[in-house]
């Protein structure tokens, strides 16, 4: 187990803007981990990046080294728009993130995949250590009982999700063409919806073209999608079985003229406020527009429900984060007890060659040998069965005064290069060095 604790930043739909997650949006998970790999002493590292959020999760010895290489990583990034948790906090939201808590659409089954995927990428750039392996399977086995114990990914609760619904109660979406027009929160949520609704073809139509090309490569596994300009509403309009508007736009930006011609029905559905669909539009023959007002009983049920799931999956991720902490604490007084034993097998291999050599040319020398090992590891096991329960109950009791005094006194190569086997909190107990403010296993920085 590694002896460094686990810092991270993020930026999401909650903290930033759609520009400012762009901008932080790395050319890929892989490349970014190995990025921060660079940085001195960051032993671990890991990167979600989304549409929605841009993750940072690193390990090093303190909390000091992990945020001035978050720092570094979010440099280009305006600060308020950045938040940094340190290690309990960074833990518990990994947990949140996974199980859906933290996205957009509460509980939305896709990030479960993006987590997945981030780890893979982490650890093929060698980015994936102890404490990270069990911080991010234990997120994805969260994530995965979130789903399958709970409801809290049943129904619909986003108005992007409800867009959908409404249009497939007018017509199949199997192998339609769709158009959604913006690329923000609320345009995302009705392209994935939409992708995973398996139309055939997916146009995702923006002012700036990059947003809308960072959300096809995002839902490009799904279904064939493709980025637009707003120019390209003249030709792209008519070929859509199904519009989705979500802009912020002041004025209406489709009108009548861009479906004029229309012989197969072609459904709209208009979450602009103000109304991103002129209302002369409604009066073409193949076309039936829907606004906000139409989407609220599909919602309202659904949000309900997802609420009260929310509420389990919050309890589940307090036990689960607790086992994760547990797990971290018996990892590390694992590493004392080894370290105590192997250092007295050193000296009974040493004493028993020392004994034995006396005892050379009697007859019954393998004999002698024998009774005289296990005599040594007799004794070594209880000399050293004490000691063992005691750093098991001190790593139960947050004691890691007791932790690094074992580690210093039979690991030989301890301390060299690492820092303290706990968050400053704790290190300061053992040096004692009163100028850090952290808790248990790592502060917590209020989200």
């Amino acid at each position: 187990m590694s002896t460094g604790v686990v810092t991270a930043a993020r930026v999401t739909h909650d903290s930033g803007s759609v520009d400012q997650l762009a901008a932080a949006s790395p050319e890929n998970q892989e490349a970014a981990v190995t990025e921060l790999l660079t940085v001195p002493d960051i032993e671990e590292a890991y990167v979600l990046s989304t549409c929605n959020r841009v993750e940072a999760y690193v390990v090093g010895s303190d909390h000091t080294v992990g945020r001035a290489a978050l720092a570094e990583f979010f440099a280009a990034i305006d600060n308020e728009a950045v938040v940094t948790t340190d290690h309990d906090e960074s833990l518990r939201h990994l947990l949140r993130v996974a199980a859906g808590l933290e996205s957009v659409i509460l509980g939305e089954d896709q990030i479960i995949g993006q987590v997945r995927t981030a780890y893979e990428d982490a650890r093929d750039a060698g980015g994936i250590g102890s404490m990270l392996e069990a911080a991010v399977t234990k997120a994805i086995h969260v994530g995965e009982r979130a789903r399958t114990e709970t409801a809290i990914n049943e129904g619909v609760v986003s108005l992007g999700s409800a867009a959908t619904r409404r249009a497939a109660r007018e017509i199949p979406l199997e192998g339609a063409t769709a158009l959604v027009v913006g690329a923000g929160e609320m345009g995302q949520l009705a392209a994935r919806s939409l992708a995973t609704a398996s139309v055939d073809e997916l146009i995702v139509a923006n002012r700036t073209v990059a947003h809308a090309a960072h959300l096809v490569d995002d839902i490009a596994d799904e279904t064939d999608a493709t980025a637009a300009s707003l120019e390209a509403l003249d030709t792209v309009a008519t070929r859509a079985d199904v519009v989705v508007t979500a802009t912020g736009s002041e004025e209406p930006i489709l009108e009548p003229q861009h479906f004029e011609g229309q012989a197969s029905e072609q459904v709209i559905v208009d979450l602009g406020q103000p109304r991103d669909v002129a209302p002369a539009t409604a009066t073409l023959p193949a076309v039936r527009i829907f606004d906000l007002d139409d989407l609220e009983s599909i919602t309202a049920e659904t949000r309900d429900q997802r609420a009260d799931a929310a509420r389990e999956v919050e309890s589940m991720i307090d036990r689960e984060f607790d086992l994760l902490t547990e797990q971290y604490k018996r990892a590390r007084a694992d590493e004392a007890i080894a370290a105590m034993y192997e250092s007295a097998e050193r000296i009974k291999e040493r004493e028993v060659e020392t004994a034995l050599s006396h005892l050379e040319g009697d007859e019954g020398s393998d004999e002698h040998r024998e009774v005289v090992e296990a005599m040594a590891d007799s004794l070594v096991n209880q000399l050293l069965a004490p000691p063992t329960k005691s750093l098991r109950e001190a790593a139960a009791e947050d004691d890691w005064s007791t932790i690094h005094t074992a580690l210093q006194l039979f690991d030989p190569e301890f301390g060299a290069n690492d820092g303290p086997i706990a968050p400053p909190s704790m290190a300061a107990a053992v040096t004692g060095d009163t100028t850090t403010g952290d808790a248990s296993l790592g502060a917590t920085d209020d989200d």
